[in-house]
């Protein structure tokens, strides 16, 4: 139990007694556990959303022989925590996503009703001779793939693909305790229009 603890740890970075409950949820089974502690992250993301985060940091990153450059603001709710070092390498990690990933919101909330509008009606003209119950489907599915390429948080994380950025936030926020919000980027790519 001892070693399958430790290796819940390491591939969660969850508390010892979550882990272990989970372990025992999960009857031994390592990565049915690390399923567990994920969704216990998200619960605990939502309960903590209704939280104020006023403090954290502002986190540049330069890429690309200074070709790349982005500012992201995290906030915590604490001063206490945007010092921690998690916290920073989490806000290292986002910075980076966004100049790998080019997101251009943070969330699907935060597209601009013309843009989702524009889109719709373009995605809608490709598949416009396909029968109508599969047309909603379809045009479901594409709208998915047009979150993961314009919305950080649904964009797979760049280190670990099978992951998407908001199930990393979600992590943070429940070993952390506290809520954590990405409330705005900058990236600039020189020679790119604005």
């Amino acid at each position: 139990m001892l070693d399958a603890i430790k290796t819940l740890r390491e591939k969660t970075s969850a508390g010892v007694m979550d882990c272990k409950a989970a372990l025992k949820e999960a009857k031994g089974d390592i990565e049915k556990a690390v399923e567990i502690l994920r969704k216990k992250g998200v619960k605990l993301a939502s309960d903590r959303s209704s939280r104020a985060a006023k403090e954290g940091r502002i986190e540049s990153y330069i890429h690309a022989g200074g070709r790349i450059g982005v500012l992201v603001e995290i906030n915590s709710e604490s001063d206490f925590v945007a010092r921690n070092d998690e916290f920073k390498k989490f806000t290292k990690d986002v910075s980076m996503q966004i100049a790998a990933a080019k997101p251009s919101y943070v969330k699907k909330e935060d597209i601009p009703k013309t843009v989702l509008e524009k889109e719709k009606d373009i995605l809608a003209s490709t598949i416009k001779n396909k029968p109508k119950p599969a047309v909603e489907k379809i045009l479901e599915g594409k709208l998915e793939k047009f979150y993961e390429e314009t919305c950080l948080l649904d964009q797979p994380f760049v280190k670990d693909p099978k992951i998407k950025v908001k199930d990393l936030l979600h992590s943070l926020i429940a070993k952390i305790g506290e809520n954590i919000v990405i409330r705005r980027f900058t990236r600039y790519q020189l020679g790119e229009k604005m």
